[in-house]
């Protein structure tokens, strides 16, 4: 039986701190298992059952995190979505994808992964063949590819062909600061071919959230501070209008920013650390904007006339 994969996904990039994506990196955070213990039972509380990490968050940190947190509940009642990054993985094994998978499956205590992904398109030809062997063996029930373009992704599904196994998610940045994958179509080829499209960075690390503009500004000494921090006065119109829907709606602007993205036909990811952050999360997961406020916020966002590709995307 397929598991129902909740309408909003929790993202734990943000748990755990080391290497080079960490938390207190990446965030200006410093969190660990205790710190986002209540953030689990309410989710699970909320019917938010489905969690993203990676072995590149912390160096594995968030997966046991996550592991740690998870490992209470029945494992049948969680849907757990990790990643292999390639430029992290171990050239002397014989298969490196196979390697980091049974890594993470240790941090994570469990036999399976739920949706297994193929991090970055940094080289199509050499990792996407590992898939198949993953799902064939059961350890990975369906499989994805993240941040790959369009004709990497028709590329992926070109190498899998023979092996009878197709990749049925992708899971790409998406936001109202950031549509790529609505204007090279890959979002629609995904709706064609009944290909899941997971969209991260909805939020744009907080940018969108409406606790941040240009008198409170994100963590200096943090990348996403370095990166936002400069964008807030040229984004003052886009986070006026979500804050003008949230009190129409009486909701938050994530609940708004995350409404767009559900109703482009995406499953948002959503970083969290608090409750409040997961309690938005299934709020927004039950709203519906109109037509006319989507396109309005779509309108207000190409003014802006930022670009917040992330270097690690393979495309611009």
């Amino acid at each position: 039986m397929v598991k129902q994969i909740a309408p909003i996904v929790l993202g734990t990039w943000s748990w755990g701190t080391g290497g080079f994506a960490g938390g207190n990196v990446v965030f200006g955070n410093h969190l660990d298992t205790a710190d986002v213990k209540e953030v689990v039972a309410v989710a699970m509380e909320q019917g938010l059952n489905t969690f993203d990490t990676a072995f590149a968050y912390a160096n594995g940190e968030s997966e046991r995190i996550l592991g740690e947190l998870v490992g209470q509940y029945d494992r049948s009642a969680i849907i757990l979505s990790d990643k292999f990054t390639p430029g992290m993985r171990d050239d002397s094994k014989e298969n490196p994808v196979e390697d980091m998978l049974e890594g993470s499956l240790n941090r994570l205590g469990t036999d399976y992964i739920d949706i297994y992904w193929i991090h970055n398109a940094s080289d199509v030809e050499r990792w996407t063949p590992f898939l198949a062997g993953l799902v064939t063996s059961g350890r990975v029930k369906r499989i994805g590819v993240s941040n790959h373009s369009l004709e990497q992704v028709k590329r992926v599904q070109e190498i899998l062909k023979p092996t009878g196994v197709q990749i049925s998610a992708v899971q790409n940045h998406f936001s109202l600061l950031y549509r790529n994958a609505m204007e090279d179509g890959l979002l629609d080829y995904c709706k064609e071919n009944d290909i899941q499209f997971f969209s991260y960075m909805v939020l744009e690390q907080g940018a969108l959230s409406g606790k941040y503009n240009s008198q409170n500004l994100m963590p200096a000494d943090s990348n996403r501070g370095r990166t936002y921090n400069p964008l807030f006065p040229a984004l003052a119109d886009l986070l006026a209008e979500l804050q003008r829907l949230a009190t129409n709606y009486q909701v938050t602007p994530a609940q708004i920013a995350t409404a767009w993205a559900i109703g482009r036909g995406t499953t948002p990811i959503l970083g969290v650390t608090k409750v409040e952050q997961v309690l938005d999360a299934a709020k927004a997961s039950q709203m519906t904007l109109s037509a006319d406020e989507m396109v309005k916020l779509e309108d207000l966002a190409l003014q802006a006339g930022v670009n917040t590709r992330g270097g690690w995307e393979g495309q611009a």
